[in-house]
């Protein structure tokens, strides 16, 4: 039985106010945030350009003021020394590639440099890198605990898939002595690990549903070689049913017993709640207030957690693939509005560096549910799934599988009369730009409209350019056109190299952002000079191209900014649908 603790109410203080700095710059990305241990300072990173590039500041919280010394420009990631005046942070070259580790001390003139050419300076190897192979190492009472994919073998990183937890003593740090203690059951995947004094808090992926769980630590030494997660007497934390998104909250203090997480989900508000590991309780802090819905859907009895699944319906669906792979398909409509058979729809796609589609709840997304539109989102291989290998097959050689997927889940919504058959779009942002716009030149006539935001199109070009910043790094996960097969796997369906001469395109409204860092401006430019330059030249399909010139890849700082571009993309979309009815009813 679930005991339910209550809230308690204490005096807000701000430490970072990110209206405030947005007023003073126009645009503000706020990258880390980390607190001293003693408090007393909190060092943070913001980038108000667009063009993330962070600068590093220190806010003396006693006193309320920026310390005017320390202004470091590009800065990856930041951690406190345990003296509350040391701070540790790695440096990016001009590539955007972090390739040093300075520190610096609060009151203190000296810049202290660690090179990373030379590690034994300062720097403590624990084991050198294999490609596809990852360490996260966590340090408790003598112990450093692993969260890995290597297998154990000679002594040398190899790939093993799965991730498993392994532990050693801090004086033999070495891959020969490390011991697996906890290797999950078939069908379970330790996606991430956050170590406390007490307690060991576990991410899982169970059947592609997210589950939390914490242990006691230290975990106790068994007479079995390998444990599973539930020889150690788990508390899996309670969750409401269809929760899509789980990230953790600021869980900065080793000693504390209460973990924080926000939860949320298409039909769920977002949601913070505290987990007591100790008395394995748990209290709401506070959840998103949806206007008219709220007081009238929020349950006091067994959950407290509101949602609105009596107004909308959220359903996960099974899509076989061109390959006979099943695809995870989430579909949410309106009860009252939504028509079978007639109503318009969105695709969300993006199938990319193992990241899991954002499925999170969105306010504004209310406009279209209400309008009677699908939103759909497809987990294509590629993106991140119940295990690695979902990213695998995905990914380098693999790519068309993502592109082969979303065709599918597209397929399905129109088949199944979730969408009216001349009346799907499709958006990808990113990498989720080169996925929609593959699908579109393969099959032009499943979309009606698309919106490519940022998007990644001119592969085959910009991965021959090693000296821009992502283009090595991206070298792993589309494959080296220098290399003969990953050129012609690449040219297979590079979105600007495959348009079609003559035929009839959907309409598109494709966003650069000229101080983007990820995606060059001239991607978009490109794409749609070429589209409108080859199209069907009958149709003359509406063709828009939006260039930011302030903001970055992600678009203008502050939420007003973000509401009015998302407000541009509805409008697009709900245009492009009026026209196609007013042409049937036209033709009727």
């Amino acid at each position: 039985m679930v005991n339910y603790a209550r809230r308690r109410i204490v005096n807000e203080e701000i430490l970072l106010d990110w209206n405030e700095i947005a007023e003073k710059y126009g645009y503000v990305h706020v990258g880390t945030c980390r607190v001293s241990p003693d408090h007393h300072f909190l060092a943070y990173t913001i980038d108000v350009t667009g063009k993330e590039r962070f600068l590093l500041q220190v806010k003396d919280l006693q006193r309320g003021c920026i310390i005017p010394t320390i202004r470091i420009e590009d800065v990856v990631s930041l951690a406190w020394a345990q003296d509350s005046r040391t701070l540790f942070y790695t440096l990016c070259d001009q590539s955007q590639r972090p390739y040093r580790v300075q520190y610096t001390t609060l009151g203190s003139d000296p810049v202290y440099v660690v090179d990373a050419n030379n590690p034994k300076d300062g720097l403590r190897k624990i084991h050198d890198r294999v490609s596809g192979v990852q360490f996260f190492l966590e340090h408790h009472r003598g112990f450093f605990y692993i969260l890995t994919n290597a297998h154990l073998c000679h002594g040398k990183g190899l790939l093993d898939g799965n991730y498993y937890l392994a532990r050693c003593h801090v004086e033999g740090a070495k891959l020969t002595n490390w011991q697996k203690i906890v290797v999950p059951k078939e069908g379970t995947v330790i996606q991430d690990m956050d170590v406390f004094d007490e307690h060991l808090v576990l991410y899982l992926n169970r059947k592609d549903s997210p589950i939390i769980c914490s242990i006691k630590m230290p975990i106790q030494p068994s007479n079995k070689k390998e444990m599973d997660i539930d020889d150690l007497d788990p508390w899996y934390f309670p969750m409401p049913s269809n929760s899509c998104s789980v990230v953790p909250g600021s869980n900065h203090d080793f000693t504390n017993s209460t973990y924080r997480v926000v939860l949320s989900s298409p039909v769920m508000p977002d949601l913070i709640v505290d987990y007591d590991m100790s008395r394995r309780t748990f209290s709401i802090v506070h959840q998103e207030e949806v206007l008219g819905i709220s007081s009238k859907t929020r349950n006091n009895e067994a959950h407290e957690w509101m949602n609105i699944s009596d107004a909308y319906f959220c359903e996960r669906k099974e899509v076989i693939s061109e390959d006979g792979t099943i695809v995870p398909l989430t579909i949410l409509y309106s009860h009252k509005a939504h028509k079978m058979g007639q109503s318009p729809g969105i695709l969300h796609g993006y199938g990319s560096y193992g990241e899991v589609l954002d499925k999170s709840w969105c306010a504004e997304r209310l406009s279209l549910l209400d309008r009677g539109w699908v939103v759909a989102f497809a987990d294509v291989r590629g993106g991140g799934g119940d295990d690695p290998s979902w990213h695998k097959c995905g990914s380098g050689l693999n790519k068309l599988n993502s592109i082969y997927d979303f065709v599918s889940c597209g397929d399905y919504l129109i088949k199944e009369g979730y969408v009216h058959k001349d009346q799907l779009a499709a958006v990808g942002h990113s990498a989720g730009g080169l996925l929609v716009a593959a699908a579109i030149n393969m099959h032009l006539k499943l979309f009606r409209a698309a919106v490519l935001k940022v998007p990644f199109l001119d592969i085959c070009n910009t991965l021959l350019d090693p000296s821009l910043p992502l283009t090595v790094l991206d070298y792993e996960e589309f494959g080296n056109p220098r290399i003969k097969s990953h050129f012609h796997s690449i040219m297979k369906y590079s979105p600007y190299d495959n348009i079609s001469r003559g035929i009839c395109y959907p309409a598109m409204l494709v966003t650069a952002s000229f101080h983007d860092s990820r995606v060059g401006v001239w991607e978009a430019a490109k794409y749609v000079a070429r589209i409108r330059e080859t199209t069907c030249s009958n149709c003359s399909p509406l063709v828009i191209l939006k260039t930011n010139m302030s903001g970055g890849h992600f678009g203008e700082g502050g939420r007003s900014g973000q509401c009015e571009e998302l407000a541009y993309e509805y409008a697009f979309l709900m245009k492009v649908m009026e026209q196609l009815d007013a042409s049937k009813r036209d033709s009727n």
